[in-house]
Formats: structure tokens, sequence, C-alpha cells
């Protein structure tokens, strides 16, 4: 999401003399959710920006000018990034792959190559430096709260071959051991469920409304409308009721690094 609407709604604030804190309570949010706009993070609701509209007498500029909602993916998950690092609770749905925070290196790597069209190493190698990074969310000991939903296909699909799909197994049981997440696995045997058709990650916030992040092929959406929020709550709800317990979860998990490593 490119900032040039940020940018100008801060030069329009500044020059209507108003701090962040004052902007947000003439238009009934946040100053964190004004933050979040200027910083390019963040894309007003119509009835938002009509609010800001009114508040720095702009005719109809903020709401007739916002940044398209159907942007690129990668537009929508550097926004999703952003709120990541500011989450206290996040909760991720896989469907195909381990959830970026939690990829190792070699697994990540495996995963960036898949790009397509294809993408040079230098490219791949920046991406790779770039989901690395928000793995260090991990580092602290207690914030963000992690839980991971992971359908059993995330563990079967072979990526980057058998040592790298065990090393990327125990990287999640050791997470799950000392306490820093939680995992739970979908089995196959389960069949349909309420997921089964999206990525999902869910983050809670301090100081704003939980959001939403959905991603499929060429298509990425932030959601933070109360109800589409809460009725994925429900959905992810719902599946993790289906899920394996704590510890059946785990000992899947240890049983399929094993089998990995007998065939490596």
């Amino acid at each position: 999401m490119g900032n040039t609407y940020g940018d100008w709604l801060k030069a329009q604030r500044e020059a209507a003399g108003l701090t962040q804190q004052q902007l947000a309570d003439m238009t009934i949010v946040t100053r964190s959710y004004i933050a979040h706009i200027e910083g390019g993070r963040r894309i007003p609701s119509k009835q938002d920006a009509r609010r800001l509209d009114t508040a720095l007498n702009t005719g109809n500029v903020l709401s007739s000018f916002l940044p398209e909602q159907d942007a690129a993916v990668a537009d929508y998950f550097e926004a999703a990034r952003l709120l990541e690092q500011q989450a206290v609770m996040i909760r991720e749905f896989a469907l195909s792959f381990v959830p970026g925070i939690l990829q190792t290196k070699r697994y990540a790597r495996a995963v960036l190559s898949t790009a397509f069209p294809p993408v040079g190493d230098e490219e791949r190698d920046r991406r790779l430096v770039t989901r690395l990074e928000r793995a260090k969310i991990l580092d602290d000991p207690v914030t963000p709260v992690v839980w991971a939903l992971l359908d059993e296909a995330v563990l079967r699909r072979r990526i980057g071959g058998p040592d790298v799909m065990a090393e990327q197994i125990h990287h999640l049981v050791r997470f799950a051991e000392v306490g820093r997440i939680q995992v739970y696995v979908l089995p196959f045997a389960l069949g349909v469920h309420p997921l089964l058709s999206n990525m999902l990650t869910l983050m809670w916030f301090e100081d704003q409304p939980p959001m939403a992040y959905g991603e499929g092929l060429h298509m990425g959406k932030i959601h933070d409308a109360p109800s589409v929020v809460q009725e994925l709550q429900h959905r992810y709800d719902f599946a993790l009721g289906n899920a394996l317990p704590l510890k059946e979860s785990l000992a899947l998990l240890k049983a399929t690094a094993r089998d990995y490593e007998r065939h490596d």
C-alpha cells in the first residue's frame, strides 16, 4: 500500500494544528488508528474517511481518493506484516505451508523458491530476510500469544525435502514444548472443515479492535469490519474444536518428523 494517502492526511492534520489524539477524538476513533492510516498500515472505511474530511474541512477528498481495496497481495501483506508486529495475540490457520512467523530458514527458502513467476536469487534472499525478521516477534517470551492451527496437509506436503521438513517440525515442537506457542492439527480424517478454503490470521491488539488477514492466489485482504472479523473468529473456533488436542497434536508432529528422518 503506497503511503501517499497517509502522508497527505498527516499534512492536512498538521496544517489544521491538530494532534493525532485530537483528530481521533473528533472522528470517534483511536489515536493509534490515525497513526496506522498515516503510516500506511491501514485504509480507513468510507464512513471514517467522510468523518476525517468533515474534521479537516477537506471537502470529500479523503473519502473520494481512498486507496484501492483490491491492491496487490504484496501491498496487503506488507500492511498485515506491520500489524503483526503490534499484535498481543495471533491465531494462525495454515492450509498449505507453515505460517511465516514459524518457518525455519531452510523451509522458508524452499517456500520462496516456488514463487511464480520465478524471481532471481537476490530477490528471493531479500524476501527470506523479511520472512526471518517476522519470526523475531517470538523472541519475546510472552507477547504475542500465538496459536497455530495446521491442516494436516501442512505436515505431509514435502517442502524442501525430508530433512528440511523434519527440522521444521522439530522447530514447531520445541516452541510448543516450552509453552511459547500452541499448535493444533486438523487431521485428514476430519474431512471438510470451515477453514478449508482459506489461509487466515486473526490478530488482537491492546489499543484497537481485532483484525483478520486472509490470503489466496493473487488475493490478500485485511478485514476490520467487526461483523466480518467476528464471523472469521467463529469459523476458527469451530475448526479448532474439531482439531486434535495439544498433546495429540504434538504426538502427531513428532511421529511425522520421525517418518521424515527415516526417509532422509
